[in-house]
């Protein structure tokens, strides 16, 4: 099975706490793995301040995590961030293959 490679950056709440940030990061690393991910990295990107006032927040804790999947986990992984109040937003993108890139 081909997989892709994938980018999901979510922003917290500015109030989530350490303990709540490793239990989310954990959550979702072991939500990928159980729906056929690959590959997983979490870089915690650290609290910035919000370009725009989102839901009266003004600064967001970010995360970035990288990893090889499928486009149902990423419907899967969205949907579960969709319903989680400690997060503000989130944006998963699709990276393409290098191999494709050395051809143009």
């Amino acid at each position: 099975m081909f997989l892709n490679n994938y980018e999901t950056i979510y922003i917290l709440r500015p109030d989530v706490t350490d303990e709540k940030n490793l239990s989310l990061v954990n959550f979702y690393k072991t939500l990928i793995k159980e729906n056929g991910g690959q590959s997983i990295l979490v870089q915690h990107r650290g609290r910035r301040h919000l370009s725009y006032n989102i839901t009266n927040y003004y600064d967001g804790i970010y995360v970035q995590m990288n990893y090889q999947g499928n486009g149902q986990l990423v419907k899967i992984l969205e949907k579960s961030m969709r319903f989680n109040n400690n997060i503000v937003r989130y944006l998963t993108i699709k990276y393409r293959s290098l191999n494709y890139l050395s051809i143009y």
